[in-house]
């Protein structure tokens, strides 16, 4: 730390109990300064040369009292920073450094102490000291802008937090390679500071500063000061975008008490909190990907607890959009405002929507963007990598909300929705969020259920969740048989024939009405799912025989070719098992008009204990139910 001495007397002030403060000398003091509740016994004549202020109040006191008072309550830096300046006017030793000398400059412009009525005078003084010493250095310019709050506005008119703020701007902007002076973020105790020379084939290796060194030291400074640095900084021109983004991290991480773990403190000071999150939001560097997407989440998410304004939300929610498929699930959990769900579905949907609202969007980012991030990501395109990406995270997402018992189905639809079927090249994430809401929610009526599902489609499950999904109780039997048949389907189109995969095969029904372990009963089955079952596999069945036509002609005309299969009677690789429809209409019939009308489909109770389930070929995704 710099510092500057004055004077070359020996220190001659005493303290006779807290609030008196006197000078011991052969003259007895003949002027009483009051300054707020302390008393200074002084002496008019090294006073009154150097500050036409204290000359004007003497002036002014009643002359028939000896001993002249007079009070100066309002003086900037208080009773410590007058007898800075009153030991100044004796010629003692007053050493000056960061923590007193705006102070001491304050209290100097007060009493008047310019070069004009005394030649050295404090003033001058003080400011060369700023101008040669601690302008020129980094922490020292940093403590005395924290000094400079509490002695507003003089400070201000002073300009002395201008000059502040640029020397530390100036300092940040400058490259790291030059900078030679200590920094605190980032930085490891080097080996040449343990006594360790670090070399490399017997060459010294050149220790390198990271650019963000100065991040963690301007932390220190209250927002409003902060603001000022970081945007002098911007001014600059010559930080990167993605160091000051970091920068705001760091001070957002630093400052606002939760905010790392995600749940900010709502027992401190919230219209502080809200206003250091909302300057923090605006203060965000426009260019695309100067901050983190979980960065931006969190953002988000402390303002919607914070309760700030519809503008900072709002343009979160647009550049979180804008950068959506770098997010995770974890992110997206946004505590809901009210207590009927558990989280902010809305808002997550929103953010959705500004993704893929891209392709269509005219203007993809901020105007002041520059012409490079506006080529990386320009309107109108969106990657099919980044559209899987955010669709994976809609799945897990929706995995994660189905959990909530008071999450309307008409939420679970409209956020599942959103994502186009061409971006969900496998459906087992999402069969695992149904399979969840179904859990969840076992008050679900059959129409529920079906709605449900229907956003399934099942060619698009994997031979692992098609194993889960056969043998899942709560699945209508609608959609369990379309599973059965396309697994089917599947296998003859790779070569298997009409033969299901071994997994599959030993969840079939037996020739004479047995079970090789479905935990399905067909006295439970209700029958309009049965007559639905039946419907779908006839209409499966043509569509897939036209299919397996077109495939062996080469033609394109699916009415003509299963025009063919009906009169051929079969078509190969395309024909349902005998098993799957003996099972069907054996249950029917032994039903009969006893067999349940309940809204499920399926009975939990069904499983028959002596019959022992085979093993799977593959590892069951137990996870998912």
């Amino acid at each position: 730390m710099k510092y500057m001495k004055l004077g070359s007397k020996p220190d001659a002030f005493q303290t006779d109990g807290s609030n008196v403060r006197f000078v011991a000398a052969e003259l007895a003091a003949d002027l009483i300064v009051n300054v707020g509740d302390v008393k200074f016994y002084l002496h008019k004549f090294p006073l009154l040369s150097k500050s036409p202020l204290l000359k004007r109040l003497v002036a002014n006191t009643n002359d028939d009292d000896d001993d002249d008072e007079i009070y100066i309550p309002d003086i900037p830096g208080g009773p410590a920073a007058f007898e800075i300046c009153a030991k100044f006017c004796y010629g003692m030793i007053v050493t000056l450094n960061a923590y007193n000398v705006v102070a001491a400059r304050c209290a100097a412009e007060y009493l008047e102490m310019h070069e004009t009525i005394e030649k050295g005078n404090l003033i001058y003084k003080i400011e060369v000291f700023l101008n040669s010493s601690i302008f020129r250095s980094w922490k020292d310019s940093i403590i005395v802008l924290q000094t400079t709050k509490s002695l507003l506005p003089w400070s201000e008119d002073l300009k002395v937090i201008k000059h502040c703020v640029d020397s530390i701007a100036s300092k940040a902007s400058i490259n790291p390679s030059e900078v030679e002076w200590s920094y605190t973020y980032n930085r490891k105790r080097l080996t040449s500071e343990n006594g360790i020379e670090s070399q490399w084939n017997g060459v010294r290796k050149q220790q390198s500063v990271p650019k963000d060194w100065w991040v963690e030291d301007l932390c220190e400074l209250e927002m409003d000061l902060y603001k000022q640095v970081i945007m002098a900084i911007k001014m600059k021109g010559r930080m990167t975008s993605e160091v000051i983004g970091e920068a705001l991290k760091a001070y957002t991480y630093r400052r606002l008490s939760g905010f790392a773990r995600g749940a900010v403190n709502l027992s401190g000071d919230v219209v502080k909190n809200r206003t250091l999150l909302e300057t923090v939001i605006r203060l965000l560097p426009p260019d695309f990907g100067s901050v983190s997407c979980s960065f931006l989440l969190k953002l988000l998410k402390a303002a919607c607890l914070l309760d700030c304004g519809e503008v900072s939300k709002r343009g979160l929610i647009k550049r979180i959009g804008q950068q959506l498929e770098e997010a995770s699930v974890p992110d997206l959990l946004i505590p809901s405002p009210d207590e009927d769900t558990l989280y902010h579905v809305d808002i997550v949907m929103n953010i959705v929507e500004e993704f893929f609202m891209q392709e269509n969007s005219s203007t993809h980012s901020s105007p002041h963007v520059s012409e490079e991030v506006q080529d990386i990501r320009s309107p109108g395109f969106v990657s099919t990598s980044a559209k899987v990406a955010v669709t994976r995270l809609v799945d897990g997402y929706l995995t994660e909300i189905a959990k909530d018992p008071n999450l309307p189905l008409s939420k679970f639809l409209d956020v599942a929705e959103m994502a186009s079927g061409s971006s969900r090249p496998v459906h087992d994430a999402l069969y695992c969020a149904i399979d969840m809401y179904l859990k969840e929610h076992l008050d679900m009526t059959k129409s529920e259920k079906k709605k449900i599902c229907s956003l399934m489609d099942c060619k698009k499950l994997s031979a692992d969740a098609c194993m889960h999904a056969v043998q899942n109780e709560r699945l209508p039997l609608r959609v369990v048989v379309q599973v059965l048949f396309f697994e089917q389907m599947r296998a003859s189109m790779t070569g298997g024939g009409t033969e299901v995969s071994g997994g599959i095969r030993s969840l079939l029904p037996r020739e004479n009405g047995g079970s090789y372990g479905s935990s399905r009963s067909a006295a439970t089955t209700n029958t309009d799912d049965h007559w639905d079952a039946i419907n779908t596999i006839k209409s499966m069945r043509l569509a897939n025989n036209g299919a397996g036509s077109e495939k062996s002609s080469g033609s394109s005309d699916m009415h003509k070719n299963g025009g063919a299969d009906k009169t051929n009677g079969k078509a190969k690789g395309s024909t349902m098992p005998k098993k799957i429809l003996s099972k069907l209409f054996s249950s029917k019939a032994q039903s009969g008009e006893n067999s349940s009308s309940s809204d499920t489909s399926e009975s939990p109770g069904s499983v028959n204990p002596e019959v022992p389930r085979s093993t799977p070929s593959r590892n069951v995704r137990h996870s998912v139910s």
